[in-house]
């Protein structure tokens, strides 16, 4: 099978036509069927309605192989909620409209109907999905994509085990309390969440002074919140897919006693590097390499612990279970790996610069852009209301999503005024409190129109909120494409100098990326994928306050519509003749 595979790459070399037919001639359909609804669950002791993807949260995990179609038929039975689910990661080449995106790509699945993903997965790699519908996904919609590469092919590193890990942050309150408190006026911030949970398994003190909680509100002894464990043979490699879905929180994750090899990031294969904490933000993923080559007559901790924010919320702990130890064996109290300091961004940066590409596997970019487009990331106060914003424009969906509207020409549902491509850099000191009385701070739900397949540099400037002498950390996802990775700064930008740092030699490439306390991220794309795709901050609060934007590039290109994605705002008695 080696040997035909090399086979096949030179006769890729010559025809791409070829090739596609080629590599795509054992491809497979994995087929899923999913009920989505609402159940009483305890993850972290604490019993609170979670939406379930056929009974559990996490769901249930899409294991696929490269050039793969997944087909998702949803019910929704929510019974009264709406809902969509996003498949993170993947580009959805062909098939913009099954990005999941409530607003831009598809009306939401209605209570009681059934809609069917259908998608190809193109790249080997670690992906996730989840809930794109309001602030619902910290509800508990979401799971674990997992890629392969093909039958007869290798990666550039060996694992005996492999593994999906999903890290994620709890909340008692529902999103639509949470919501509410976002949108009133005097604003009611969320707070920092009760639990951080490891695939699904936290623990919250149920006796915790003050509450008063039930055993029928919480339990400790509920064995639907043990600790999260993981069973491993000792003398082996495992590799570990870890994702964060956390709705507000930076993570740190350590194993006791374990180094980690990073060796992939976001579908991409990283030049490999050491750690004994990873730092992961809301939306990315990694892949690490452990050794079970520690003292295999005891287990060992997991541990998660909140960074970048002064944290309230307990580690959220699991177990390394070294066969055939008890899994239920506790490790030693005392060798619980200590947090790090939430406020040393230092360890964090150095972490984002330390991720290059592979030796070997390298995409390279392209030599310079074609348009440059600045985004402040700021808190402003539009008409008593705190939003965020990107360049003093706090972003609003559209009641028509955007591929509906910009593919049949309903122009008037959104917008045509073009969101700024910059910030007024005299006015404005990122190190500075927003100035909450910005005359220009407003509401828009305007596009950027890009030319099909030119190359886009992003510049994400981080500043100080409202709150004097804070500045928080922002992970930005972008929909329907990776991106490189050119570089970080310290400070504001400076549009002549610090483009010469950029790396142009093995970047890696990614979806979503972090914005560092009083820092700026610059990352570059081709806008080669015909469609409407989001680009936001995945911080569920951030995005629903308006911390996001919109980019379109060739519209013309993408085929008929299929009729499942209607039936909101304007595109009521639409004819959408295309299929899933």
């Amino acid at each position: 099978m080696a040997a035909e595979g090399r086979r096949i790459s030179l006769l890729c070399f010559f025809t791409t036509l070829l090739c596609f037919s080629l590599q795509t001639s054992e491809a497979k359909v994995r087929h899923y069927k999913w009920e989505v609804k609402y159940e009483f669950k305890s993850p972290d002791c604490y019993r609170k309605l979670v939406i379930t993807i056929n009974g559990g949260t996490p769901g249930p995990t899409i294991i696929a192989q490269q050039n793969d179609t997944v087909v998702v038929d949803v019910k929704n039975s929510l019974g009264t909620e709406n809902l969509a689910i996003h498949w993170h990661g993947i580009r959805q080449i062909g098939s913009p409209w099954a990005d999941g995106t409530e607003g831009v790509t598809q009306c939401p699945v209605l209570p009681g109907d059934t809609f069917r993903y259908k998608f190809v997965v193109d790249r080997p790699g670690t992906y996730l999905y989840h809930a794109h519908y309001g602030m619902q996904r910290e509800s508990g919609l979401y799971g674990s994509i997992r890629v392969s590469v093909p039958t007869g092919e290798s990666e550039p590193f060996a694992y005996d085990y492999d593994r999906s890990i999903i890290l994620n942050d709890w909340y008692h309150k529902t999103p639509y309390e949470q919501a509410a408190g976002l949108s009133a006026k005097p604003f009611v911030w969320v707070g920092e969440p009760q639990s951080l949970l490891i695939h699904g398994k936290g623990r919250f003190n149920c006796s915790t002074p003050g509450l008063g909680l039930e055993p029928a509100t919480c339990n400790n002894t509920n064995p639907e919140c043990s600790p999260y464990t993981m069973t491993v043979v000792p003398g082996k490699t495992y590799r570990l897919r870890i994702g964060s879905l956390t709705a507000l929180s930076a993570l740190s994750f350590q194993i006791d006693g374990h180094n980690m090899t990073v060796v992939e990031a976001d579908g991409h294969y990283v030049d490999p590097f050491v750690v004994q904490t990873l730092y992961i933000y809301s939306g990315e993923t990694y892949s690490v390499l452990i050794r079970t080559d520690q003292n295999p007559t005891r287990n060992y901790w997991i541990a998660t612990n909140v960074v970048g924010r002064n944290r309230t919320t307990p580690p959220g702990i699991g177990v390394l279970n070294y066969y055939p130890n008890h899994p239920k064996r506790s490790p030693p109290p005392i060798n619980l790996p200590i947090a790090p300091i939430w406020d040393d961004r230092r360890p964090r940066v150095e972490q984002s610069r330390a991720i290059r590409a592979r030796p070997g596997h390298v995409h390279d970019p392209p030599r310079s852009s074609d348009r440059v487009i600045v985004m402040l990331n700021t808190q402003n106060e539009v008409d008593g209301f705190r939003r965020w914003s990107v360049n003093n424009v706090s972003f609003n969906l559209p009641h028509t999503p955007y591929l509906i509207g910009l593919k049949h020409n309903l122009l008037h549902t959104f917008s045509q005024i073009p969101p700024p491509e910059d910030y007024d850099r005299a006015r404005f000191d990122v190190t500075s409190r927003a100035r909450n009385s910005n005359p220009n701070a407003t509401v828009g739900d305007g596009v950027y129109r890009l030319k099909f397949g030119s190359t886009v540099d992003l510049i994400l400037q981080n500043g100080n909120t409202m709150v004097p002498n804070n500045s928080e950390t922002h992970p930005w996802h972008l929909h329907g494409h990776d991106f490189w990775v050119l570089g970080y700064g310290e400070g504001e930008f400076d549009p002549k100098e610090d483009p010469k740092g950029y790396n142009l030699v093995d970047p890696i490439m990614k979806n979503t990326v972090p914005v560092h306390p009083y820092g700026w991220t610059a990352l570059r794309f081709k806008a080669d994928n015909p469609g409407v795709w989001m680009f936001h901050c995945h911080i569920e609060s951030h995005f629903y306050m308006g911390m996001g934007v919109v980019f379109e590039e060739g519209i013309e290109m993408v085929g008929d519509l299929p009729a499942a994605i209607g039936g909101c705002g304007e595109t009521k008695g639409l004819k959408l003749h295309g299929k899933p």
